[in-house]
């Protein structure tokens, strides 16, 4: 049952992503639902801002899988910010108003909660966080709504989310319960978790009640993972520091959280394949086999010829490459929402004068 499931749905995504090749062609953007726990490390940050500024994208939600009042309100600053004010924002509960300590090292900045105030807007504005969908009613939502096998979901931190929407039933949005919705709408799940072909890394044995191994063993379809070993020396965010407007947000956070020190970039590369597929960047690991994740959160590559629908990325340039490669579309990205802003002013300013 396994093996003829994943090949099934194996020729479903092929034939979605050859559609999504000419789709990108003629301007057809990609459907995309990002889970992050954006609140400890700012390549979450990183990560939003390729997917709210990239002309390839549609999305259609952001479920934050950390309890901080200040992860969502982020968010949704993040995205309004890039011109995205009106995408629906879930986070799991009970919420917290907790900020960020670095009690690790001691030299990571807080700056989730100071993005929510400076650059309050969107969905979640300053102070509003009770607004929050829940995440699997927002999954269910945005799942439903969508064409049958045309969403890619985006997993930037823990899996408690995605493990209950697994295990949803029928409601107002869809007869379907989780696992049949899912087969039905989802293309592709990218996951920054586990290390390739074995290791014990952060995403998978901090997610909660198991919710890792539940999801990532149990899961049907098309599954593409991004190790800690790709991005731990890929370092990104100086040049955007440096460089990018002053009054960007990702700008800011990257400053608040590293004080002008590049960072390992593991969210960004997990979202620039969920974006663009391989590219020039990325090379698969495997051909066959699957990722099986123990209780504990440390996961094994099983090579198995009769699963073809996993797959692990390796970088497939050196990692001084990935990082200027990042940096180029960190800075073009901030300056696009710049350029838009006096565009629209010159605009504004021509309408003036006609009146």
């Amino acid at each position: 049952m396994r093996s003829s499931n994943r090949r099934s749905n194996m020729k479903t995504c092929i034939a979605f992503h050859l559609l999504m090749t000419a789709a990108m062609a003629s301007k057809i953007r990609k459907n995309l639902i990002i889970d992050t726990d954006i609140y400890s490390d700012v390549d979450d940050v990183g990560a939003l801002l390729l997917a709210a500024t990239s002309p390839h994208v549609n999305i259609l939600a952001v479920n934050v899988n950390y309890h901080s009042t200040y992860s969502a309100l982020a968010a949704s600053a993040i995205l309004a910010y890039y011109g995205h004010p009106d995408i629906p924002i879930g986070i799991r509960q009970p919420m917290f108003d907790v900020s960020f300590l670095d009690t690790i090292s001691w030299d990571k900045g807080e700056f989730a909660s100071k993005i929510a105030f400076h650059w309050s807007g969107g969905t979640l504005p300053w102070d509003h966080f009770e607004n929050a969908w829940e995440p699997v009613a927002l999954y269910r939502k945005a799942l439903a709504e969508a064409p049958d096998g045309s969403v890619t979901i985006a997993s930037l931190g823990f899996l408690d989310n995605l493990s209950d929407l697994l295990e949803s039933t029928a409601d107002t949005y869809s007869d379907l319960d989780g696992r049949a919705l899912i087969a039905r709408k989802v293309c592709e799940l990218v996951i920054m978790g586990g290390a390739y072909p074995s290791g014990h890394e952060f995403n998978f044995w901090n997610s909660t009640n198991n919710s890792a191994a539940h999801v990532v063993n149990t899961w049907r379809g098309r599954m593409v993972f991004l190790g800690n070993e790709v991005g731990e020396n890929v370092k990104s965010g100086e040049k955007l520091m440096i460089e990018g407007p002053r009054d960007d947000p990702t700008r800011m956070a990257y400053i608040y959280y590293t004080y002008y020190e590049p960072r390992p970039s593991w969210d960004p590369l997990t979202m620039l394949y969920a974006i663009n597929g391989l590219g020039n960047l990325f090379r698969f690991g495997n051909k066959i086999g699957y990722n099986h994740v123990e209780r504990n959160g440390s996961n094994k590559w099983v090579w198995d010829a009769t699963v073809e629908n996993q797959f692990f990325l390796e970088l497939a340039v050196d990692e001084e490459t990935a990082a200027a490669e990042l940096d180029r579309l960190f800075l073009q990205g901030a300056l696009s929402v710049t350029q838009q802003g006096i565009m629209n002013q010159l605009s504004d300013y021509s309408l003036n004068q006609m009146t």
